[in-house]
């Protein structure tokens, strides 16, 4: 089998557990004033963990709930057990199991699989993005003005500062300019919503690389152009994150303020 099906078959496998999780009571934990986790995470990450240990021995394994220290490792998986426990938490389907596999400083395969809308993201590097079977490709829009954006509020918001008044500020500068925002709090299927051409572009501060890890590949198999907030190639380490369809990246760019 090969490596990209034993990828899938995992995300699959915890889909099912999170499936099981979605209507049932929970126990819910703070890992900071607004930041949340459930057993579920937990659960789901400990079996992900194990299955990827079968079949990527080779591979450190980065997970959102038990990773500490580099994230830097020449030949990595990140994994995020449910992005979007807040909307887990509150019956909002917009969650996914996140799998990301780096090697060299770059994705190589990436899986993010939404259990509740039983939607399956994936792709290889060089073998385009796929959605149950379907090819992905990015929108074809050209003005910013009539481009759908999506973005997110890092959890800092909370202590208002440098993180808070980007978000505000780049909100003031873009708005005018654009369709719409869309904010629905799962930055992987955010990215794989970009890839499928239902948003023209996406942007956020403050996010873990198991939050992009795969959802950047996907966009980038579906022709679409991710970069860090200054239009440079984007690092694990930046800051920020800018992602679209390409034809609009410069324009999105010229209204996203520096960060501080």
């Amino acid at each position: 089998m090969k490596p990209i099906e034993h990828l899938k078959g995992i995300a699959l496998e915890a889909g099912t557990r999170i499936q099981s999780g979605y209507h049932a009571s929970k126990t819910i934990h703070h890992k900071g004033v607004v930041d949340l986790v459930t057993q579920y995470d937990v659960q789901v990450e400990e079996r992900i963990l194990a299955r990827l240990s079968e079949h990527f021995p080779d591979y450190t394994l980065i997970g959102e709930e038990s990773h500490h220290g580099s994230y830097h490792h020449e030949r990595a998986i990140y994994i995020d057990p449910i992005d979007g426990t807040t909307n887990f938490i509150h019956g909002i389907p917009h969650l996914g199991v996140s799998l990301g596999v780096w090697e060299g400083g770059k994705p190589t395969m990436a899986v993010v699989y939404n259990p509740i809308l039983e939607e399956l993201f994936w792709a290889e590097a060089g073998g385009g993005a796929w959605c149950d079977g379907a090819p992905l490709h990015v929108s074809p829009q050209t003005e910013l003005q009539q481009s759908l954006i999506a973005t997110g509020f890092p959890y800092a918001k909370v202590n208002e500062g440098i993180e808070y008044r980007w978000v505000i500020d780049a909100l003031t500068s873009l708005l005018p300019h654009i369709r719409d925002i869309r904010r629905l709090g799962a930055a992987a299927i955010d990215l794989c919503y970009l890839a499928q051409g239902r948003t023209d572009a996406f942007y956020e501060i403050d996010l873990k690389p198991w939050d992009v890890a795969a959802g950047i590949l996907i966009v980038q198999e579906a022709g679409g152009t991710i970069t860090n907030q200054t239009g440079d190639r984007f690092s694990l380490d930046d800051k920020g994150i800018v992602a679209s369809n390409g034809a609009i990246h410069d324009q999105l760019l010229r209204h996203l303020p520096p960060i501080a």
